[in-house]
């Protein structure tokens, strides 16, 4: 017994207190830009390179951003995306180099030149062409600079030093080149031709370029009187006035109509309607009648199959339909144009449908690609009234000359009822989709006009089409999520030609010449190539002020007329086809082709992913990437589509700010990416959270590592406690499991396992477990070391797996780790399993922690009750029998430890107020529990309550063992 006049002894000093100087506060805006300054200094992403020297390349293509104004939400969605790759690949072996890029030719930076000339007072018209590209140059290297700097306060790792760029002279040279193949392939042709074409612009529009929005447009039914053959045809309409209806929501293009289509396959009938006689497909005659004249009709209840009655329309006077014809009857009957003395006729087309309208398709060869196509069928002049700037020319009468086509609306459909020919009310609208330019936002036209085209349904190699050995590229092509490749092949299946010419200045130049004399187009490889030798030295402009014919063959005369005297294409190439070249002029160049990945927005099916696949097959007859990954869009909270004018964008550099790029990252790499993804304060908060949790994981590791130095003091494998191989084997199963969802691009659940592993496995049972056997044991004892071992692979494989994502505290946190390690994080190998889990073990453990996860709801209801206060005040009385007992018995030992108790007692019968435990399940049968206070008093040292301290005894008998 100790001397009772002894005052207690403080054993504070004794105990292994956890330290550490890595801070409990992520304090991320002074860290990241700290750590960002650090990987710059040391030199961290040239090393990761160097160090993949001799590995197996990984090549992610960066699909370029358009270099104008700040990144937004959906840029730091798809940077971090690809930065979680990029560095995934590296740690796991692959050499991933990352070159990032940008797009910067097209519209919106002349836009914003024009802009800046503007403000300053300066006309563009007085600049030369020159003069105004530098102006465009200057604009996109400024927001390159903007952009780069915002991109790497990300955490984005690269060759920022050394990116590509579409406007560099080595890429449009690139570019030019690769337009010389299409046309030594003889794949360029030029037309006069329906494409999309923007009236505000004032310039053609690719596929990628069109949205399509909600928009209301007239709704016209059009009378044209029927020519005499209608009636030689169908005799019972001799001496009749007949009239072919048509439906339209562009009267704009009526002054354009040449035609009326028909299905030869429809019957169609002819209703007397007034004093004229309407034909319109018989299926449609009651819709008609609804929207024209709604009198004629009446309601009927109609019988189903099934004996269920509806209500249907039918007619008032069935006997007015006078005659009946088949379209393949009426094709070539002619019609009066409403507007002018000019002759229509009724031609056969399989794109005439029974879904909305009459049957007879209003055909307006220079406003519609279904029309162009008929019209080209029957010879019919691609007529297009309208100029450049949207206005009709002086072809269509003096009211409508000079009129934009869209304001023209109301000015036609007067013209319309002041001739008669209007059959329903001038005010009738239809809400439908109708594309929009992505740019400019406003509504688009189909207008013909003279452009440069690549042909889909040429053969390019063999018998084969174009567009089928891009279909057979699409299908060898790994497309995350799989629905990706039933989408682009859709695409490609249904698309036009492609238009690659854009009526604008700065871009690539289109190097073809033209005869002065007879207008013929030079469409030469040679010239091409001639050009672009003299872009790699001085840039796109060369073209624009060298003579074309110092690129043509000295004394060089038209093949077709023999003249001498040629001009300049002066129209630049599609952006989408600068874009496209990456490959070729970076991947090619720098890396490899095919890319391993190309990673994108869902809406690159339609853009990059597609134009790209496009050129490469046109050159190379091969896809530029082996899988592509797309990811959605950015929402707010409530799933709507961010916007300006609806206030609820959220700016990258303000989430930042307030929260730090590593949780920005986190939100990218905890949302499944495959959907549109959600963005708001409350998510962010939560995310958070989730990064405290992790942060605190990390952190409770380290600060029992304080004095463990791994290649002096780890413990074997085989000498660790039955906890601590618990422990490892569960380790070994997250990272099986992360490495495979970071192999199948599930970012999502790589964040899912960790959070659960860190909250569920080690906070709340392995951590909470350990701390007695780490802070009162031994300090250099086998049992604190078996702990500290496992502890420290822990610590090492967390940082490791999750340094993708959580980037600078992986990198911060992994300075703070004891022993010998690499400089930095990314300069180590991506975990493997260490062990296979031991499957007795485990089961072994699963039972423990389920008759652990009932004691704790005792004790917790006990601490309500006020009977204990701490768990190690309690003692838990533990009744069983059978193989339930035996099990307790066999692993007793461990019992106080894992219910953090002072005792356990086995009892082979129950006590009065034992409760029954819900462990049947785990164990096999019942087991009953019962807490009291536990016996003896608090030794001073653990707070463990022993009787050999009440007893007299310093300190518990564990603790004594501990100090001697």
């Amino acid at each position: 017994m100790s001397d009772t006049g002894t005052p207690p002894k403080d054993y504070k000093d004794s105990v292994n207190l956890p330290k550490t100087d890595f801070p409990m506060k992520g304090n991320l805006a002074q860290l990241e830009p700290k750590m960002l300054g650090w990987w710059a200094e040391k030199g961290i992403w040239g090393k990761i390179l160097e160090r993949r020297a001799a590995a197996e390349p990984f090549v992610l293509t960066d699909g370029p951003p358009y270099a104008n104004g700040h990144i937004h939400a959906g840029h730091a969605l798809n940077k971090i995306l690809k930065d979680i790759v990029v560095k995934y690949r590296n740690l796991a072996g692959r050499r991933c180099d990352y070159i990032p890029g940008w797009d910067t030719h097209g519209l919106p930076i002349e836009q914003a030149v024009e802009k800046r000339l503007k403000d300053k007072k300066i006309d563009k018209r007085t600049l030369d062409r020159e003069t105004f590209l530098e102006q465009c140059r200057t604009y996109a290297m400024e927001f390159i600079d903007i952009q780069r700097t915002e991109f790497k306060r990300l955490g984005v790792l690269g060759d920022w030093d050394h990116p590509y760029r579409t406007l560099d002279f080595s890429y449009e040279a690139q570019e030019i080149r690769e337009l010389a193949t299409f046309a030594k392939r003889d794949m360029l042709y030029r037309r006069k031709k329906p494409v999309y074409f923007c009236v505000t612009d004032q310039t053609a529009l690719a596929e990628a370029e069109v949205e399509y929005e909600d928009h209301a447009s007239p709704s016209v039914y059009v009378a044209f009187p029927a020519g005499p053959e209608v009636a030689e045809k169908v005799p019972k309409l001799k001496g009749k006035n007949v009239s072919f209806v048509i439906w339209t929501t562009t009267p704009w293009t009526l002054p354009a109509n040449l035609a009326i289509a028909m299905n030869g396959e429809y019957e169609y009938v002819f209703y007397t309607l007034g004093e004229r006689v309407i034909c319109v497909a018989k299926d449609l005659l009651p819709k008609v009648l609804a929207e024209v004249k709604a009198d004629e009709l009446a309601v009927k209840n109609a019988k189903l199959p099934g004996g269920e009655e509806v209500a249907a329309a039918s007619l008032v006077d069935p006997e007015r339909i006078i005659a009946y014809a088949r379209g393949d009857e009426l094709e070539g009957c002619t019609y009066r144009h409403v507007f002018y003395e000019r002759q229509g006729k009724i031609l056969l087309g399989e794109h005439v449908t029974l879904e909305a309208g009459t049957g007879l398709v209003h055909t307006a060869p220079g406003h519609g690609q279904e029309d162009y196509e008929v019209g080209l069928k029957y010879g019919l002049d691609i007529y297009n009234p309208v100029r450049l700037d949207g206005r009709y020319d002086e072809s269509v009468g003096e009211r409508l000359t000079g009129k934009k086509v869209f304001e023209a609306n109301p000015i036609v459909i007067d013209m319309l009822a002041e001739k008669g020919v209007l059959l329903n009310d001038k005010s009738d609208k239809v809400e439908h989709s109708y594309p929009h330019c992505w740019r400019c936002r406003n509504p688009v036209i189909l207008s013909a006009t003279y452009q440069w085209f690549i042909p889909l349904d040429k053969p390019l190699k063999g018998d084969k089409s174009y567009r089928q050995q891009v279909l057979d590229e699409v299908d060898k092509v790994q497309w995350v999520p799989s629905w990706g490749h039933s989408r682009i092949r859709g695409m490609l299946e249904t698309r036009p030609d492609w238009c690659i010419s854009r009526q604008r200045t700065w871009g690539v130049p289109i190097p073809i010449a033209y005869c002065e004399g007879c207008d013929d187009s030079i469409i030469s490889a040679e010239l091409m190539e001639k050009v672009a030798d003299a872009v790699e030295k001085e840039g796109a402009g060369v073209w624009y002020r060298t003579p074309v014919k110092e690129f043509l063959p000295a004394g060089y005369k038209c093949q077709k007329c023999g003249k001498a005297e040629f001009r300049r294409e002066t129209d630049i190439l599609d952006v989408w086809f600068d874009s496209a070249c990456a490959f070729s002029a970076v991947s090619e160049r720098r890396q490899r082709v095919p890319a391993d990945l190309f990673l994108e927005g869902s809406d690159q099916h339609r853009g990059w992913f597609h134009s790209s696949i496009l050129v490469a097959v046109g050159t190379r007859d091969m896809s530029p990437y082996k899988a592509c990954l797309t990811h959605g869009f950015v929402v707010d909270g409530q799933g709507q589509k961010m916007s300006k004018s609806l206030g609820n964008t959220v700016a990258p550099e303000k989430l930042i700010q307030q929260y730090g790029a590593e949780v920005l990252r986190l939100w990218v790499a905890s949302s499944d990416y495959r959907n549109d993804v959600r963005l708001s304060d409350q998510i962010m908060k939560g995310l958070s959270e989730g990064y405290r949790k992790i942060r605190n994981t990390i952190r409770y590791a380290l600060s029992n590592l304080y004095d463990f130095e791994p290649e002096k003091d780890a413990v074997p494998a085989d000498k660790l406690l039955p906890l601590d191989t618990w422990a490892r084997g569960r380790l070994a199963e997250v990272v099986a499991r992360v490495r495979k969802a970071y192999d199948a691009y599930e970012f999502h659940l790589v964040y899912a396992t960790v959070v659960d592993f860190c909250a569920s496995d080690l906070s709340a049972v392995y951590f909470d477990i350990l701390k007695d056997r780490l802070y009162t044991s031994k300090a250099a004892g086998p049992a604190r070391r078996s702990a500290q071992t496992v502890l420290h692979e822990v610590a090492t494989v967390l940082l490791q797996l999750l340094a993708p994502v959580m980037s600078f505290t992986s990198e911060e946190a992994w300075q703070y780790l004891p022993g010998k390690k690499a400089e930095s994080v990314y300069l180590t190998d991506f975990p493997e399993p260490a062990v296979k889990p031991d499957a007795a073990l485990s089961e072994r453990y699963e039972k423990l922690f389920a008759v652990r996860s009932a004691v704790q709801g005792l004790l917790e209801a006990a601490r309500r009750d006020k009977m204990i206060g701490a768990s190690l005040e309690a003692r838990v009385v533990l009744s069983a029998s059978g193989k339930a007992l035996e099990f307790l018995k066999a692993n007793a030992a461990e019992l106080p430890g894992l219910f953090i108790v002072s005792q356990v007692e086995l009892a082979d019968a129950a006590g009065e107020k034992a409760q029954a435990l819900n462990v049947a399940q785990a164990l096999g049968e019942d087991v009953k529990a019962e807490v009291l206070t536990a016996k003896g008093e608090k030794c001073p040292r653990c707070w463990t309550y022993s009787e050999k301290v009440s007893s007299g005894a310093p300190v518990c008998e564990k603790c004594q063992e501990a100090l001697s």
